[in-house]
């Protein structure tokens, strides 16, 4: 293999890796009150 080669495998798994902890990120349970509250502040008036 050469080198693109190695750097292609490289960036693919990175950005596996960065998207599980995005997931992970947004599925944790202590963020929950967090994110419910952000989701009403587009309706809230001011």
């Amino acid at each position: 293999m050469d080198d693109i080669t190695h750097l292609r495998i490289v960036a693919t798994v990175l950005s596996f890796l960065c998207f599980i902890g995005i997931i992970l990120w947004t599925l944790d349970r202590r963020k929950t009150r967090r994110f419910e509250e952000a989701s009403r502040l587009p309706f809230l008036d001011e």
